[in-house]
């Protein structure tokens, strides 16, 4: 490289300077007296010159003189234009000034002028711009932003960045902090020029934030959907909700949004006929609202016809067991199956439904749902094996139990079989048989009741709650202390306590793949009164189907999936159950169960589930982690049981982007801030190409050779030296 300057530079500290002066001036005048008393001879008086050019030199030195080359750099420095493209950019939120009632701007359609290559032409003659677009490294990318990554990607891309342009409106939500990017642009002296895009505040706005259809629903029977609904609305506005089928159905309902509030309800629908059909939900624009795109969302829903298959056993037919007997066998979807094991009963009892013995193991794989009534450990009760058997139904086939208890305290006797475990309470040994009353008792809902599903009696919740309170009482109630951890309690005794609080009476629990209830009074038939069958059937319907969503999700000849969570998104661990048969009938204990799953792009998948313990009854688990949203299609087989199941799974896409809601513009200063650049106004794109313009040029490279420190400084001071002392010696000088 040519240099383009070229000059000899000190760099003397005051010290150093005045000490060399004063050092000059000495050795001059000492050169001067001593070639004066010589008579002005010659040899002398070229001595002493050659004496004080040396101590000149020395001064030089310690004024440290340096040889100053600058040239100019040889590559361009580059300016980076990085404009965000992620999802939440199509939110509408931008008003014009001047246009306060117009229809207001997408925040991509803001950034758009700043990504015009055209913009930025004058800038072209002193660096190299470069545009480039980021959102995330998500599937699809655009349903997240990731602003360290984009920093961090350009500054490893282009060594001489000089400055970058971030347009977004810092809704980061995935990847690392952009502080980890920014301290490496601070370090690198690389200033970030932030526009921000979007409102700080929401504008007016209706959002539905969640459409919850679950996988399958039954031909015939009532569906309900909670939906959920978020507001940035002044005040209440009344809507007329629009729930639309493929088919052609349509509902309607009626509902109040609370202002700047959330509102949470549910749909009611009751299917026809099965068949595979999509969902809508659609809320009309309201008055005011500047953001409608995100008032809809659409499910796909299984229609099938149901076939549930319950088994109930008990001991005396108490008023209850017959009632509850009548309300399943009422229902169209249900097929029952009863075991009266009544003590001192000749034979079992006979007829339509019933069993003359406990199911085999391959015949009890079949029920959904067990209901454990009066019945324990106990001569022409249940049997050890039994109660093992009940055990591996509800841990490895996801099957429903439930445990009715009764005044003559059999169930007590179970505290010492497998089934222990599977009891939600715990059982006050010293009162094995319950308590009694002449006054009648009352349900009391927790607040996980009042929402339940499962304790449901209306079509809302306040509706609801008022039922349990006016709905007859009970007389009797089982001994169960407390409940145990990890169980959730819907109801409690309105007014009996202990030493743990209130008495627990409706509690629920998962225990393996299946889901335990125990009902802790018998009383539930006399919510019949006045209202004939209309609580009671529904609430016992609701039981059953609860218990059997999971297990019935697919199933075939002598194999049968299920899978949680039951509506799964992207980016989540579904977990995948099957319960397989052997060719003989009973639940196969080993062999290979492969489960091919194709996503909506055609890629497969191959997961092999495995035994979920050594004495796991016919259950294989494996994990699946889907990336596309979309129906993805199963085809499970195993060979040794000769058989294979294809259904299908709906995988909801996971997107971190919201759109319509405030930009956060703090993200965008901080980032300025730190990297010591500007926050500037994305309407003003001249003004921002003038702030980079703004920027000092590159500094010239320089590169110092010091003289002072140089070897062959050091060496020519002490050639001089030598050669005065020889001269000295030569002129008979000592």
């Amino acid at each position: 490289m040519t240099p383009t300057t070229s000059q000899l530079v000190f760099t003397p500290t005051p010290a150093s300077f005045g000490i060399g002066v004063a050092f000059v001036v000495a050795i001059g005048g000492l050169a001067f007296m001593a070639w004066r008393r010589s008579g002005w001879r010659a040899s002398t008086g070229w001595l002493e010159l050659l004496r004080f050019i040396i101590a000149v030199a020395i001064a030089i030195t310690l004024m440290q003189p340096e040889w100053l080359e600058t040239f100019k750099p040889q590559t361009r420095p580059t300016l980076a234009v990085l404009h965000d493209v992620s999802g939440s950019m199509t939110t509408k939120d931008i008003v014009e000034k001047s246009k306060p009632n117009a229809e207001p701007l997408a925040r991509e359609a803001a950034a758009k002028p700043l990504t015009d290559t055209k913009l930025w032409e004058p800038l072209r003659q002193r660096m190299d711009v470069v545009i480039e677009p980021f959102s995330s490294s998500q599937t699809p990318p655009t349903e997240g932003t990731d602003i360290q990554a984009a920093l961090s990607n350009v500054l490893e891309k282009q060594p001489n960045l000089k400055a970058v342009v971030l347009i977004s409106d810092g809704d980061w939500n995935t990847g690392a902090a952009p502080s980890q990017a920014t301290t490496r642009l601070r370090m690198r002296e690389v200033p970030v020029f932030a526009v921000p895009v979007g409102a700080e505040t929401r504008l007016p706005d209706v959002e539905l934030t969640s459409f919850d259809v679950p996988a399958f629903a039954v031909a015939g029977k009532p569906l309900r959907i909670p939906f959920t609904i978020e507001s940035s609305l002044p005040r209440d506005e009344s809507v007329v909700l629009e729930m639309q089928s493929s088919s052609g159905e349509i509902i309607t309902k009626e509902v109040t949004l609370p202002a700047m509030g959330r509102l949470q309800d549910a749909i009611a629908w009751k299917p026809d006929k099965p068949g595979e059909v999509k969902l809508t939900l659609t809320i009309p624009k309201t008055p005011g609202e500047r953001y409608p795109e995100n008032n809809s969302q659409e499910a796909p829903l299984s229609i099938r016809k149901e076939q549930l298959h319950v088994l109930v056993i008990e001991s005396f037919p108490r008023w209850e067991y017959r009632y509850l007997r009548n309300a399943l066998e009422r229902d169209p979807g249900v097929d029952v199956s009863c075991l009266l094991l009544h003590p001192g009963l000749g034979k079992v009892g006979e007829g339509r439904g019933y069993l003359k013995t406990f199911p085999k193991n391959e015949e009890l794989t079949k029920y959904d749902v067990v209901f454990l009534g009066d019945v324990g450990l106990a001569k022409d009760q249940l049997t050890a094996e039994n109660c093992i058997a009940l055990q591996k139904l509800v841990r490895d086939q996801a099957c429903g139990l439930v445990f009715m208890p009764g005044f003559h305290g059999f169930q007590s006797t179970l505290q010492e079989t497998p089934l222990a475990d599977l009891l939600p309470v715990i059982w006050d040994a010293a009162q094995p048989r319950g308590w009694g009353s002449s006054a009648p008792g009352k349900f009391a809902l927790t607040e996980a009741g009042t929402h339940s599903l499962l304790t449901k009696l209306e079509d809302s919740d306040e509706a609801s709650a008022r039922v349990w309170s006016t709905l007859p009482g009970f007389q009797w109630y089982a001994p169960a202390l407390r409940a145990k951890a990890g169980t959730e309690i819907l109801a409690t005794h309105g007014t009996e306590s202990n030493q743990f609080g209130r008495v627990p009476l409706i509690v629920t629990k998962t225990y393996g793949a299946g889901k335990i209830l125990f009902m802790g009074t018998d009383g539930a038939w006399r919510w019949r009164k006045g209202v004939e069958d209309k609580y009671h059937y529904r609430f016992w319907g609701q039981v059953v189907r609860w218990m059997a969503y999971q297990r019935n999700m697919s199933s075939g000849d002598k194999m049968r999936l299920f899978y949680s969570p039951d509506r799964p998104r992207t980016g989540d661990v579904l977990t995948l159950n099957a319960n397989v048969m052997s060719l003989t009938g009973e639940p196969l204990r080993d062999g290979a169960v492969i489960a091919q799953i194709a996503a909506p792009s055609g890629k497969v998948s191959s997961i092999r589930l495995m035994p979920a313990g050594a004495e796991a009854w016919g259950l294989f688990t494996g994990t699946f982690s889907p990336v596309e949203p979309g129906e993805h299609r199963v085809q499970l087989s195993c060979a040794e049981a000769g058989t294979s199941l294809e259904t299908k799974i709906s995988i909801q896409g996971t997107s971190r982007e919201k759109r319509g809601q405030p930009a956060r513009l703090d993200v965008m200063r901080e980032i300025a801030r730190f990297t010591r650049g500007e926050v500037l106004d994305a309407s003003s794109p001249s003004a921002i190409v003038a702030a980079v313009s703004a920027m000092p040029e590159p500094a010239q490279q320089e590169r110092r050779l010091q003289i002072w420190s140089h070897p062959a400084w050091a060496g020519l001071i002490v050639l001089l030296l030598g050669i005065f002392w020889v001269g000295r010696k030569a002129a008979g000088a000592f």
